[in-house]
């Protein structure tokens, strides 16, 4: 397999085991008001699943998880975790209609280039079957830009994100946002966007 050539794909893939080894508690504080709105059993399509703590945390909750990752050495460890299948894919390939209950995508469409950004949530939206949920967490920030570790991120400001997303019809759509870590150890402003579609 030929290696990636993008740096922030290439640096997943570079240090895939170290990176599983961080975080491994599951993200229950946004988990929970994501999963509380969708019906027991739903269908839930996970979007770079990294280490696979979200995907194990909601199949151990009774939700039919499709665990997914755009790297595939990050794929590979979260299937050794989760002991099932964890397909590799990317945020462009997202090509199924109608066909899941949520779209969970933590930490990772924020490595989405900006000028892309609405076309991948298109087909998110696409994805989802009517009153389905979707969550995605972005760094924060005013301009796109690369992190000390080499990283691309969109870094949105809370207006410039719910003015892309409004462009789609989501029945409601909440933005917060939060102030916490990360990987790379910097002190982070977090955006949390929750919707449902129309």
């Amino acid at each position: 397999m030929a290696a990636p050539q993008d740096p922030t794909s290439r640096f997943y893939a570079d240090n895939a085991k170290t990176y599983v080894e961080h975080a491994q508690a599951p993200s229950r504080e946004r988990l929970d008001p994501f999963l509380a709105l969708l019906p027991q059993g739903a269908k839930v399509l996970e979007l770079g699943c990294g280490n696979g703590r979200d995907s194990a945390e909601m199949l151990s909750r009774g939700f039919r998880v499709t665990p997914t990752d755009g790297i595939a050495e990050i794929a590979a460890e979260a299937s050794r975790r989760l002991k099932m299948p964890v397909s590799v894919l990317s945020f462009s390939e997202i090509a199924a209609v109608s066909a899941f209950d949520g779209i969970w995508a933590n930490a990772c469409l924020l490595h989405v280039p900006r000028v892309d950004l609405g076309v991948i949530l298109a087909r998110i939206h696409r994805a989802l079957r009517p009153g389905g949920a979707f969550y995605a967490s972005f760094k924060a920030g005013e301009a796109e830009g690369h992190d000390g570790l080499g990283r691309y991120y969109n870094y949105p400001s809370q207006t410039w994100l719910k003015d892309v997303c409004s462009v789609l019809p989501w029945r409601t759509m909440a933005l917060d946002i939060t102030h916490g870590g990360a990987y790379d150890g910097q002190s982070t402003d977090w955006l949390h966007l929750l919707a449902v579609k129309a």
